[in-house]
């Protein structure tokens, strides 16, 4: 939870109604959501969901309004973290929510919770032509390492064993932390 926002993980039956575009029995949603990268978001969550089992904490979260719990857009992360404790990210809105910080608190609380799990770096990308998402990664503490002739990237990385949980130290993310999580969806590029 963050001051605005509630990061609710999806379980894999609320990613098929999500995917589906239809609203499960107790589902609020925002008019609008999902949108196209939602479904795909929730569509590739129930592939590695059926490959490998529910990537928890390590999925897609549902960025819901605190005051009236409606769903608004999405974040989370593309898979598990690789060998060297890497992960990638994805987030988006529905339009009517942009340019009001929302996608930038939700993703520090999404950093924050993988530096409280040991990630050692979190990573993503944004097309050229983006710049408010790359606005969002940069507000959100991450730092821009490079861009081919399609996507900036971004970065921000974390000393080994440094999970906030463990400090209790100050970081980019202070004051943003995810509700407590259980089985999720994402892995739309950023927008």
């Amino acid at each position: 939870m963050t001051t605005r926002l509630v990061l609710h993980p999806l379980t894999p039956a609320e990613a098929a109604y999500v995917a589906e575009g239809s609203p499960g029995p107790d589902a609020l949603w925002a008019p609008d959501y999902p949108n196209d990268g939602d479904r795909a978001g929730a569509r590739h969550f129930l592939e590695r969901c059926a490959d490998t089992g529910n990537p928890h904490p390590f999925g897609a979260y549902e960025i819901r309004l605190r005051e009236d719990g409606h769903a608004i857009g999405g974040v989370g992360f593309h898979g598990v973290p690789d060998d060297q404790g890497q992960v990638t990210i994805g987030y988006g809105l529905i339009p009517a929510m942009r340019g009001k910080g929302y996608a930038s608190e939700a993703l520090r609380a999404l950093l924050e919770l993988a530096r409280a799990e040991g990630v050692a770096s979190v990573k993503g990308d944004a097309d050229l032509d983006n710049v408010a998402s790359q606005h969002v990664m940069a507000a959100a503490g991450m730092r821009f390492i490079g861009e081919d002739d399609r996507l900036r990237y971004f970065r921000i990385d974390w000393p080994a064993g440094s999970g906030a949980a463990r400090e209790g130290g100050a970081t980019a993310t202070d004051g943003a932390t995810v509700s407590t999580p259980s089985p999720q969806v994402s892995a739309r590029r950023p927008s």
